[in-house]
C-alpha cells in the first residue's frame, strides 16, 4: 500500500513544522548540530531551547521570547511587538541622549513635543474615565492621570535646568501630532470598525473604549520605562555628571517603573471580558502606537553627527558597505546538514521497495539512518576533545590574531577529516537536486533576517555588497531559500554537492570546511572590491566556525548566544560588547572637529540578540 504523499512532499510537511516524523529529528538528535558545524559544544537542550531567542549574557537588551498563555495581553503583546522598541533605542536622538552629548537645541525641541504628547496623555486618561464603569477602574484612571500631570511639572523644573522654556507655544511637528491625533481618536472612541461615542448603547459598550485608549498608551508608558532602564545601566560611573541625568533617573526610576506597570495591570483587567475580534483591535492599537513612538523618536532634529543609522555615514561615491553572513543558527533556526540528512533519509528505498530507476546506487533508509547516526556519534565525541584541545593551546597574555589563527587550525584539520568520513560513507549518494531546491525554500530563517537583507538590497543611495559564507555543503540549498525570497543578487561561498543528472554522487566539491577556509575567502573577496573606494566590512556570525572573520573586519556582529563560542573566545582575550552599549561608546567618540573610525578594537566583539538589532543599527527603522 502506498501512501499518497510522496516521501518528500511529507518530509516537506511535517519537518519544518516540528510535526512528530522529524521533531526528534530536528531537535533533539546530534544532527541538528551536524558534522559540518561546531555548535554541539554548547549542548542540544541548550541550543534547541535557546538558539532564537536567547540573549547574550551581558547584553543590556532584553530576550523576545516566547510567552506563557497565562501571561496578560499587555506583557503578551509587549514582548510580541518588542522588536518595535528596538528601532527607537538605536534611533541617532536617543542614542545620542544616551552618550551625553546630544546637542541642547535638539533635547529643549524634544521636550517642547513632549508637553504636547503629556497634554494629550492627560486628556485621554480624562476621556478614559469617563468611560469607565467600575469604580474601581476610574479611580485607577484618575490615578494614572495624575502621574501625567506630575510628570508634566516634571518638565516645567526643566526650565532651571536645560532652559526650556516648555511654557511657550511650539507648534506641533508631524509625528507628534499624528500620534496625539491617534490618542485622542481613540480615547474618543473613533476606531475603525468601532461604534462612536454617541452611539454606545451600554456602559459595557463605553468601557471598551477605555480599553482602547489603554491600548494605545499603554505601549508608550512601558516604551519609556524600557529605555529609562537601558540608558541608567550605561552611565559611565566615571564621569562626573551626565548633562541629561535628570531625565535619566526620571524614567528609570522605581516610580515611573511601576506606574508603567499599572497602566498594563490596568489594561489587562479591562480586557478580561472583551471578545477575541475586540482583542484583536487592540492589539492594533498597542502595534500602532509602537510605530507612532518610534517616528517621534526619528523625527526629533539632530545637527550632529551620530553613529547610527550606519548607512546614512556612507556617501555611496566614496563608500561601500560590504556585508558578510554565516547561514546555519545564523540566518537558519536549524542546521542545513540536518535538512540535507533528512532529505537522504526520507527519500532513501525501504526494504520493500522497488530499486530507484536513478543510476546511482543507494543506502536502504534504515542503514542509511544508523550510519548518520555513528557518524553523528563520532563526531560530536571528537569535536568536545578537539575544543578542549585547542583551549589547551597558549593563550597568550592580550589578544593576538595569530596565536589564535594557529590554535584554530587544529579545528580545521579536524573538520576537513570529518567531512571526508560523510563523503566515503555515501549517505549523501541519490539525492535530487529539485528535493534540494523544494527543501530550502522551506527552511525557516530567523526572525527578520530575510527582510534585513531584502531591505538593505534595495536601499536607495547606498552602494552595498552582501556575502554568505557557509560550512554547508550544499550551495543550492542556501541559493534555493534566498532565491524564494527574491534574493538572487546575495553571493554565496559554500561547499557544492557533485551531480551525475541532478543526482547528488555523494561526492562534496570543498570549498568552505573550516574557520581558516571562511577567513581565506574572506580576504580573496575583500581584495577584490580594491581600493576605488573607502570600504567598510560587516561581518554576521554566531559561531566559533565565524571567529576569525569576525575578527578581521571593521564591525564583527555576533548574533544569538554561543557557549562554546564565548568560552574559546575569552580564552584568547577576545571581549564580547552588547552593540547598543558600543554604539553608545562609539557615540561618545563623536565630537565636533574629531575623528572616528569603525575600525573595532583588537580582540572586541558587538553581540546583538536578534536580527532587529542589526537591523536597526544598518539601516534604522
Amino acid at each position: 500500500m502506498r501512501h499518497s504523499l510522496s516521501p518528500l512532499k511529507t518530509f516537506l510537511s511535517l519537518s519544518f513544522t516540528f510535526k512528530p516524523i522529524s521533531s526528534f529529528f530536528l531537535l533533539r538528535s546530534p544532527f541538528l548540530y551536524s558534522l559540518s558545524s561546531q555548535r554541539f559544544f554548547s549542548s542540544c537542550k541548550s541550543r534547541s531551547s535557546s538558539m532564537a531567542t536567547a540573549p547574550p549574557p551581558r547584553s543590556t537588551t532584553p530576550s523576545i521570547g516566547v510567552v506563557a498563555n497565562d501571561v496578560g495581553i499587555s506583557r503578551r503583546y509587549w514582548n510580541k511587538f518588542k522588536r518595535d522598541s528596538i528601532f527607537s533605542l538605536y534611533t541617532p536622538f536617543v542614542l545620542s541622549l544616551a552618550a551625553g552629548n546630544l546637542h541642547l537645541d535638539s533635547f529643549r525641541q524634544y521636550i517642547a513635543q513632549d508637553v504636547h504628547f503629556l497634554k494629550a496623555f492627560v486628556h485621554a486618561y480624562e476621556l478614559s474615565e469617563e468611560c469607565a464603569d467600575d469604580d474601581e477602574d476610574k479611580i485607577a484612571i484618575s490615578e494614572l492621570r495624575k502621574r501625567a500631570l506630575n510628570e508634566l511639572k516634571l518638565h516645567d523644573s526643566y526650565v532651571q535646568e536645560w532652559g526650556v522654556d516648555v511654557g511657550k507655544e511650539s507648534s506641533l511637528n508631524s509625528a507628534t501630532e499624528k500620534y496625539t491625533n491617534f490618542l485622542l481618536a481613540t480615547a474618543s472612541g473613533k476606531v475603525e470598525g468601532v461604534k462612536g461615542l454617541g452611539k454606545l448603547a451600554t456602559p459595557f459598550e463605553k468601557t471598551k473604549i477605555a480599553a482602547y485608549a489603554l491600548g494605545a498608551m499603554t505601549p508608550c508608558m512601558r516604551l519609556y520605562a524600557f529605555l529609562g532602564k537601558e540608558i541608567q545601566a550605561l552611565v559611565d560611573p566615571d564621569v562626573t555628571s551626565h548633562p541629561y541625568q535628570k531625565w535619566i533617573d526620571s524614567y528609570s526610576s522605581e516610580d515611573f517603573q511601576e506606574c508603567a506597570l499599572q497602566n498594563e495591570d490596568l489594561l489587562d483587567k479591562l480586557s478580561v471580558s472583551l471578545t477575541g475580534e475586540e482583542l484583536d483591535v487592540i492589539e492594533k492599537l498597542y502595534k500602532q502606537a509602537m510605530k507612532l513612538e518610534t517616528e517621534f523618536f526619528l523625527a526629533q532634529p539632530l545637527t550632529q553627527k551620530t553613529v547610527a543609522p550606519l548607512w546614512k555615514d556612507l556617501n555611496p561615491e566614496e563608500s561601500r558597505l560590504i556585508l558578510f553572513s554565516d547561514f546555519d543558527l545564523t540566518c537558519t533556526i536549524v542546521d542545513s546538514s540536518a535538512i540535507l540528512a533528512e532529505i537522504a533519509i526520507v527519500t532513501a528505498p525501504r526494504s520493500d521497495q522497488d530499486p530507484s530507476e536513478n543510476q546511482i546506487a543507494r543506502m536502504l533508509s534504515v542503514d542509511l539512518r544508523n550510519t548518520w547516526g555513528a557518524l553523528s556519534k563520532q563526531y560530536t565525541e571528537e569535536y568536545e576533545q578537539c575544543i578542549e584541545n585547542v583551549l589547551a593551546t597558549d593563550k597568550g597574555l592580550a589578544f593576538d590574531y595569530e596565536t589564535l589563527l594557529k590554535a584554530l587550525e587544529l579545528l580545521a584539520d579536524f573538520e576537513k577529516k570529518a567531512n571526508a568520513r560523510v563523503i566515503d560513507s555515501g549517505v549523501l549518494k541519490g539525492i535530487n537536486l529539485e528535493d534540494i531546491k523544494k527543501a530550502g525554500e522551506r527552511i525557516i530563517l530567523q526572525d527578520g533576517c530575510s527582510i534585513f537583507f531584502q531591505n538593505v538590497m534595495q536601499k536607495e543611495n547606498l552602494d552595498v555588497n552582501v556575502h554568505v559564507l557557509s560550512y554547508c555543503w550544499c550551495g543550492d540549498l542556501i541559493r534555493s531559500k534566498f532565491s524564494s525570497g527574491g534574493l538572487d543578487a546575495l553571493n554565496i561561498h559554500a561547499n557544492e554537492f557533485n551531480y551525475e543528472d541532478s543526482i547528488s554522487t555523494g561526492e562534496i566539491i570543498k570549498k568552505v570546511e573550516s574557520p581558516v577556509d571562511k577567513a581565506q575567502a574572506f580576504d580573496e573577496i575583500l581584495t577584490s572590491y580594491g581600493n576605488d573606494k573607502k570600504n567598510v566590512s560587516v561581518y554576521i556570525g554566531d559561531s566559533i566556525g565565524d571567529l576569525l572573520c569576525l575578527l578581521k573586519v571593521d564591525i564583527g556582529i555576533v548574533v544569538g548566544s554561543s557557549t562554546s563560542l564565548r568560552r574559546l573566545g575569552s580564552h584568547f582575550n577576545v571581549s564580547f560588547v552588547p552593540l547598543f552599549e558600543g554604539l553608545v561608546k562609539k557615540q561618545r567618540e563623536c565630537v565636533e572637529g574629531g575623528s572616528f573610525s569603525w575600525k573595532a578594537e583588537p580582540g572586541v566583539l558587538y553581540t546583538a540578540s536578534n536580527w532587529s538589532e542589526i537591523h536597526a543599527f544598518i539601516l534604522g527603522s
